[in-house]
């Protein structure tokens, strides 16, 4: 049957792949000339939270901070709660030192949280990192072969891919701070964006079992039904999720910010790529094999 929705995501899938490819390309440029802005957890360092029980002025706390003499350092402000990050890692006395003089020169009764990652500690971070996202995307490489074929498998991961690289290259551009948390946004990304395909993709299995396909064209037509079955439910979730997470980013702390961006850019992108890259790049891969047609069995004389 043929759909009467007004929009072919099939016939329009070329612009935005196009799309998708020179977003990609962009990405790759950003990241290699720009690389990425590393916390303390992927770079030693020292990360210090200090809350207070007033506000203390920014242009105080700076003026204190450079007296210090502890090296380069970024400054995150909020009402209560100041939070530094020294590139360097400071050692036992440095630290007592630091404490003892904000509770003289600032405020006595301020509390701190300090953590220090020296060099070996941050490559070994940087490389469970990679470890634990090659891992999940092997994961979803298996189980989707295992439930599918390799054609949904193929496709899958690489709308993954994209989605992840999307969020990495936009924290790239803007010099946003990669953090442990931020790699566990990306797998969050990752699970929420691999759901999503694979709803897509168990309606186009389900609707394969009673197609009676003869042309590429019905094949088309398959795919796009599909989308449109499943969009209402993919939207649904979609911004359910995105309501808590910009939340979190409204309301949320400085600390898990990041977090909440990174899972914002990640769920739009995680959407697009379901419809627009994934099934579409099955598509792709499905028409390399010749439609097999329908044997129509002769009609007997009467």
């Amino acid at each position: 049957m043929r759909s009467k929705r007004s929009f072919d995501f099939v016939k329009t899938s070329k612009k935005f792949l196009i799309i998708s490819a020179i977003v990609t390309l962009l990405g790759i440029v950003a990241v290699s000339i720009f690389g990425m802005n590393y916390g303390i957890d992927f770079s030693s360092g020292t990360s210090v939270d200090i809350s207070t029980k007033k506000a203390v002025e920014e242009d105080k706390l700076r003026t204190f901070l450079d007296d210090q003499k502890l090296g380069e350092y970024t400054l995150t402000t909020a009402e209560n709660r100041d939070s530094i990050r020294f590139k360097q890692a400071l050692d036992e006395q440095q630290e007592k030192a630091f404490k003892t003089a904000f509770n003289s020169q600032i405020d006595p009764d301020a509390s701190f949280e300090v953590n220090i990652v020296d060099v070996d500690i941050a490559r070994e971070q940087q490389k469970s990192a990679l470890i634990g996202m090659a891992v999940a995307c092997l994961g979803i490489v298996l189980y989707v072969s295992i439930r599918f074929e390799w054609r949904f498998a193929v496709a899958a991961v690489t709308s993954l891919v994209y989605t992840a690289f999307f969020v990495i290259s936009v924290f790239s551009i803007f010099r946003l701070e990669v953090n442990l948390p931020f790699i566990l946004a990306v797998l969050t990304i990752i699970g929420y964006a691999i759901n999503d395909t694979v709803v897509i993709f168990d309606r186009i299995r389900e609707n394969l079992r009673f197609a009676k396909l003869k042309t590429y064209a019905d094949l088309d037509e398959l795919v796009n039904n599909s989308i449109w079955q499943t969009l209402a439910r993919s939207i649904n979730t979609v911004i359910t999720v995105l309501f808590a997470a910009g939340c979190l980013f409204i309301f949320g702390s400085e600390s898990i910010k990041l977090f909440s961006l990174a899972m914002i850019l990640g769920l739009v992108c995680g959407a697009y790529s379901s419809i627009f890259i994934a099934s579409q790049l099955w598509l792709y891969l499905r028409k390399k094999q010749p439609i097999k047609k329908v044997a129509v069995k002769p009609q007997s004389t009467p």
